[in-house]
């Protein structure tokens, strides 16, 4: 049975709140400075953020690779540094694309649905530029991996992966990962045929 100060006692110190934050960088009115509550803030939440990675998809690092399906597959070690390199520019592609012309990205995750709009009535000439290189560069890609063998698969399992970002694929099976890593390796040779042909001479010696 505990007594009245007891009680008094334990009430005050659930009343307390949090514990006070030891080795803060203070006023000297004894108020915690900004930029340091805004380090521990960030440091707090990439602490959850990591938590919740380890424990939904086994990994244990801050790479940004293992944030999304491509990069994971890499962190696996079933595609190649080349390869993860290729479809990243496929993915990078692929969103200006649906940017300039207005069109709503395919994936619903982490989009403001009410902010999805097109292109105004009339654009500028310059617009329209960027929209024509956005839309050929998007078809040459498009037809690289539909010339490959078994396109239309490829094409799918490579548009799923690196745009739509299906986390089910990262245990696909050894058959889909021929198909992804046969697009990716076409897109590794396109990308660099696409490098030269922005540099002069670039096949001498």
């Amino acid at each position: 049975m505990l007594s009245k100060a007891q009680k008094l006692r334990a009430k005050r110190k659930a009343q307390l709140g949090r514990p006070r934050k030891i080795d803060a960088e203070r006023f000297a009115c004894g108020k915690i400075k900004p930029d340091w509550a805004k380090r521990e803030s960030e440091k707090e939440t990439m602490a959850v953020a990591l938590a919740a990675r380890k424990r939904m998809h086994g990994l244990a690092t801050s790479s940004t690779f293992a944030g999304y399906t491509l990069g994971r597959l890499f962190l696996d070690g079933r595609i190649t540094e080349a390869q993860r390199e290729a479809g990243d520019d496929y993915g990078r592609v692929m969103a200006r694309y649906y940017h300039l012309s207005g069109i709503p990205f395919p994936s619903i995750r982490a989009q403001a649905l009410d902010r999805v709009q097109g292109h105004p009535a009339e654009t500028t000439e310059e617009r329209h530029r960027q929209i024509k290189r956005a839309t050929e560069r998007m078809m040459r890609l498009e037809g690289v991996l539909l010339g490959c063998d078994e396109g239309r698969q490829v094409k799918s399992t490579v548009f799923n992966v690196c745009v739509m970002d299906y986390e089910g694929l990262r245990m696909m099976p050894e058959a889909q990962l021929l198909w992804l890593k046969r697009g990716l390796n076409a897109l590794v040779f396109e990308k660099g045929l696409h490098d030269c042909g922005e540099r002069d001479n670039c096949f001498e010696p």
